[in-house]
């Protein structure tokens, strides 16, 4: 899209990036998230627990409150959706603030909680008339020129930067199947031959 210089001196206004494509990758962390999750949450309830015989059972009350997350993430990845354990994390955290042991796992467990959603969030690939960007945690930017050849084959995306740099990436499934690979294939073809004339 091109935008026009206003009359009058004015900026243009900055619209917001138009892509024909956007592919989201597969994360495959999400899993040992999951799991790190799991056992530092346990792990906070077999201590919270232990506390709570020796000293104050307010303890007890963290220990139930995480184990509810526990398990209510447990049955929800049971059903195949997506779990996240940043509430009983934050919870646990709480608890160990007034733990008499192992206080400095607060600023784990809140950094850990804060973290999760950007580790389990699916990087996506927007492919626009000019450029290519990939959306992670900072925004990558690259020109046409900067690859010699994108491929969309069988669910496995490969972009092959020209300084011998190769990405692949499993894509996520696509119930909808916006585009076919050949369609996005010939738009990246189209794309890198305009790339090398201009």
């Amino acid at each position: 899209m091109e935008i026009s210089e206003p009359a009058g001196g004015q900026q243009p206004i900055d619209l917001p990036m138009v892509y024909q494509y956007v592919v989201t990758l597969k994360n495959q962390s999400n899993r040992y998230i999951d799991i790190l999750g799991l056992i530092l949450s346990l792990f906070s309830i077999v201590c919270f627990t232990l506390e709570s015989f020796s000293t104050s059972k307010a303890y007890l009350l963290g220990s139930i409150a995480v184990l509810g997350f526990v398990v209510w993430n447990l049955i929800q990845s049971a059903k195949k959706r997506k779990v996240y354990y940043s509430r009983a994390l934050l919870i646990a955290a709480l608890v160990w603030m007034k733990m008499p042991y192992f206080q400095w796992l607060v600023f784990v467990f809140i950094i850990l909680a804060l973290l999760e959603y950007q580790a389990k969030y699916s990087i996506e690939i927007g492919f626009s008339d000019n450029q290519i960007v990939i959306n992670s945690l900072f925004k990558k930017r690259y020109d046409w020129k900067q690859f010699s050849n994108i491929v969309l084959k069988d669910g496995l995306l490969t972009l092959d930067f020209t300084n011998n740099r190769i990405l692949q990436r499993e894509v996520e499934d696509d119930e909808e199947d916006d585009a076919d690979e050949d369609e996005f294939n010939e738009y990246c073809r189209k794309q890198l031959a305009n790339s090398i004339v201009s």
